[in-house]
């Protein structure tokens, strides 16, 4: 038989009707109690659902990216660290070139240059380059010395008067070599002729006298040529003397320097992560939200031996003396400052991506917020709904036994 063809009192009809809906109501209210939302499907609140929904996969596709920034958070902490283990190296290399330093002097003499003897000279003051007493004239006077190095040609006249390129005595002609970098020492002899020597730290120097410079042989750290006047187109040349202890010392030291060099060069080569070295030419890109308009890429270095304009040393050939050695220093003292610098343009890049990296997370934050706003049901509302639903539904369940009070009433009498 169809349900349609059952009779209800309008009574009874209207309190079933009630306690659907209250049902309805209720089922409702226990559902956003059980997920915790109030919007669940586009059917509850289609604004609302579809505006969570693009603002949930907003901040999935910026949590994403988190990954990847924080990768590259640990790509410039290991190159930092890197930086960090070179710039000790390269200290514990200069140790080694000051230490060569504090070495006895690698050669036994040194190289001298000894021009002709004047014509007219020998007795009278010592220091004096242009009278030989009692009012005589030095016959250097008016003559010029050429000094040819690999920095230029220094040119000095012998006059009366000292001043810019004119010397008149041993004590004015060396104060004017060490002015122009010309590492020679010049004294007087009895005979009137002048004998220049290398410096002490330019030990190993080669001295000629063709009147044109030539650079320095492998076993020289600088070359000096001397020409000029009469008393110094030709004259005696003594090459310098090895003091074969000393440049052992120094070759052992050569050695020490060159295991350092090794360890700049496999220090920068492990100085990776996840398949990315900044010091071994790598670059670093960063993507920092979901359209891939804002990125930053990180240019890498190179920082082996050659990149930071460091190079292993040959004994004979470096250390040999202090110039020799100077060189080295100094190179490794560019390189420190390379290395700062580039410690320095990290730290600023490492200080932007954790800024955006707080930044993405700060953002989820706001995205997630967005959209519990719009979706969120409240639990302590839902629950006082629940009760007040329930006690209804009770009531609604009296009244509809008390519709049908009437009915079986009419019961009674056809009993």
């Amino acid at each position: 038989m169809s349900l349609s063809n059952i009779t209800l009192s309008a009574a009874v009809r209207q309190n079933l009707l009630s306690l659907q809906g209250t049902a309805d109501l209720l089922a409702t209210t226990q559902g956003r109690l059980a997920t915790g939302k109030k919007v669940n499907s586009a059917l509850d609140n289609p604004t609302n659902f579809f505006t969570a929904a693009g603002l949930d996969a907003r901040a999935s596709d910026i949590s994403n990216l988190l990954d990847s920034i924080g990768n590259g958070v640990q790509v410039l902490q290991a190159a930092n660290t890197g930086i960090t283990s070179l710039s000790k190296l390269v200290d514990t290399a200069k140790s080694i070139a000051n230490q060569v330093l504090q070495q006895p002097s690698g050669y036994s003499s040194k190289a001298t240059f000894t021009g002709n003897a004047p014509a007219t000279g020998a007795a009278g003051t010592a220091t004096d380059l242009v009278n030989i007493g009692s009012g005589t004239a030095n016959a250097l006077k008016g003559q010029s010395l050429v000094f040819k190095t690999a920095s230029g040609t220094t040119t000095l006249t012998v006059t009366d008067v000292a001043g810019a390129g004119n010397v008149n005595s041993i004590s004015s002609l060396n104060a004017a070599l060490s002015a122009a970098g010309v590492q020679l020492i010049a004294s007087f002899n009895t005979n009137g002729s002048l004998t220049f020597t290398s410096a002490n730290d330019a030990a190993s120097q080669t001295i000629t006298n063709t009147g044109t410079y030539a650079a320095p042989s492998a076993t020289s750290s600088t070359s000096v040529d001397i020409s000029g006047g009469a008393a110094f187109t030709a004259g005696t040349i003594v090459a310098a003397v090895a003091d074969p202890v000393s440049q052992a010392t120094r070759s052992s030291l050569v050695t020490q320097y060159n295991q350092i060099i090794t360890q700049i060069t496999t220090t920068a080569q492990d100085a990776s992560f996840n398949g990315i070295n900044l010091l071994n030419g790598d670059s670093l890109k960063l993507v920092f939200d979901e359209t891939g308009k804002s990125t930053v890429t990180i240019a890498g270095v190179t920082f082996n031996p050659n990149g930071l304009g460091l190079k292993s040393l040959t004994a004979g050939s470096d250390f040999i003396d202090n110039t020799a050695t100077n060189t080295v220093l100094t190179a490794l003292n560019t390189a420190s400052v390379t290395l700062r610098s580039q410690a320095s343009a990290f730290g600023a890049n490492l200080s932007i991506v954790q800024i955006r990296q707080d930044f993405n997370k700060n953002i989820i934050n706001v995205l997630q917020t967005g959209s519990s706003a719009l979706t969120l049901a409240d639990s302590n509302e839902e629950a006082a709904n629940s009760q007040a639903l329930s006690t209804r539904q009770s009531i609604a369940t009296s009244a509809l036994s008390l519709a049908n009070t009437s009915q079986q009433g009419v019961l009674q009498l056809l009993r």
